[in-house]
């Protein structure tokens, strides 16, 4: 779980978008992000779906 976690953060920091931009993305809270991020929590499978979503699209977008 920690790897999706460190994934996600190299994602916001590498795109410059704000937890609260990064949260909307992801159709959560900015709460939830941050707690996340700071090692509070762990997302829901749910989430963990949707956070692999964002990634693998990074991926097409980006990795050409």
């Amino acid at each position: 779980m920690d790897n999706i976690i460190i994934q996600l953060e190299e994602y916001r920091l590498k795109h410059r978008i704000t937890q609260q931009d990064l949260a909307r993305k992801l159709g959560v809270s900015f709460v939830s992000v941050n707690r996340w991020l700071n090692g509070h929590a762990i997302p829901q499978k749910l989430q963990v779906y949707q956070i692999k979503q964002l990634l693998q699209d990074k991926e097409v977008q980006y990795g050409k």
